[in-house]
């Protein structure tokens, strides 16, 4: 059995790692890639990104993702790699192994896995097929370590609800009981286990499908489009409901620097397995999660500032009064910006905010899972082009649950080529 550290011993250890990296890089700058890496006449690229984050123990599990890991202890060495056959037909895969830096687990498998095809080359359309990114959101269509300015996640990305689509409660109270307990919550139908739940979407995980996306000559409209097998919060390698979510975006560049996009999406969320053990049956798709998003960008001389709001609302079956005769609708609202005060350093800070509707328990009404603040502020400087070094403070304030208030330092190192 491996043994910890104490927490605040293990948090300066990393941090020193880090600043021990930062100054051996004048040394060895050379030594690492500045950019992808190119073989058989550009046929194949190879491109990787490693970061590691440093962080004292999230006791309040605000930080937690759906690999039972903390975003904020995070561990991760990707590789991508590009193989184009013609000018219509490419495929593309990128692997990652992750850790955390206070576990010592480490998990790997391929993130994305697809191939691409371009039927005209004189338009700008192309369809994607495998393990694709869904056509929802402005959070996932960047690079998390290295357009992320700082190191947490939003929480519509990250932070892990009490619904599960493997487990159901069986009334309004016994869903009020475990609000604030999204890392590890159990329910009496269903799977037996007790296990974390899901996000309103998750950032760890890309689905299964087929993917079409067409940009307008000028690249001032994009369209995308998505058949998948799971939903957002619920990824997908095999289907277990046998009914798939449907995706949309549009996305605007009416002028220089601005950049906003509106998204849907529905799919089935329960698994057959639970729909199957219900007494008065039903079908996995009277039982959809529903996903409704809008986000903006601007940017101009040294700031860049990005808001994203998204809804997301579950229909589970009412099986016992109190019953949960309504959808269980959830919300967030994320605001970010970064300015650049010298060449490679700059500062940034980002506010969250996540709410849930209201259900009528036995004892009264309250939102059926607890309401979560966040606001996170930091800076970040490029050691090189490619190698950046992070550090910030991030609050949190949850209505509900064991650990209400935490506070965390963090720092992150990111190598990329």
């Amino acid at each position: 059995m491996i043994k910890h550290a104490p927490r605040s011993r293990l948090f300066a250890a990393i941090v020193a790692l880090l600043a021990h990296s930062s100054a051996a890089r004048i040394a060895s700058a050379d030594e690492w890639p500045d950019r992808p890496l190119t073989l058989f006449d550009d046929r194949v690229v190879l491109g990787g990104e490693a970061l590691v984050t440093a962080a004292p123990e999230d006791e309040g599990f605000f930080n937690y993702t759906d690999y039972d890991r903390s975003a904020l202890r995070l561990v991760r060495l990707g590789v991508t790699t590009s193989v184009r056959a013609n000018e219509h037909l490419s495929f593309l895969a990128e692997v990652r192994a992750e850790g955390d830096t206070g576990a010592g687990a480490w998990s790997g498998e391929p993130y994305a896995l697809l191939v691409r095809v371009r039927p005209w080359l004189n338009r700008s359309f192309e369809l994607q097929a495998g393990r694709i990114p869904p056509a929802f959101g402005g959070f996932l269509r960047r690079s998390y370590g290295r357009d992320n300015p700082l190191i947490g996640y939003p929480l519509a990305y990250q932070y892990l609800t009490t619904l599960r689509a493997d487990a159901l409660p069986r009334h309004a109270d016994d869903l009020l009981e475990r609000r604030g307990t999204g890392w590890y919550t159990g329910y009496n139908v269903g799977s037996a286990g007790w296990t974390h739940g899901v996000p309103l979407i998750s950032a760890f995980r890309y689905d299964t499908g087929v993917l079409g996306r067409y940009a307008s000559a000028s690249n001032r409209v994009e369209l995308l489009g998505s058949v998948t097998t799971g939903t957002l919060s619920r990824p997908r390698v095999r289907d277990d409901n046998g009914s798939p979510q449907v995706a949309g975006r549009v996305v605007l560049r009416p002028l220089t620097g601005l950049v906003a996009g509106l998204s849907a999406a529905r799919g089935a969320f329960l698994a057959n397995d639970v729909t199957y053990a219900l007494s008065e049956g039903g079908r996995a798709s009277e039982y959809a999660q529903r996903t409704l998003g809008a986000d903006v960008e601007y940017s101009r001389g040294y700031a860049v500032v990005r808001a994203e709001w998204v809804h997301a609302s579950w229909r589970l079956p009412a099986l016992e009064e109190p019953a949960l005769t309504d959808a269980l609708g959830a919300g967030s609202l994320s605001v970010e910006g970064r300015y650049t005060l010298a060449p490679g350093f700059y500062v940034a800070a980002r506010a969250d905010r996540l709410w849930f509707s209201t259900v009528s328990g036995t004892y009264g009404s309250a939102p059926w899972d607890a309401d979560v603040s966040r606001l996170e502020a930091g800076a970040g400087y490029s050691l090189i082009r490619n190698v950046i070094i992070k550090g910030s403070y991030q609050y949190n304030r949850r209505d509900g649950g064991r650990v209400r208030r935490a506070h965390y330092g963090a720092a992150q190192l990111v190598l990329w080529f």
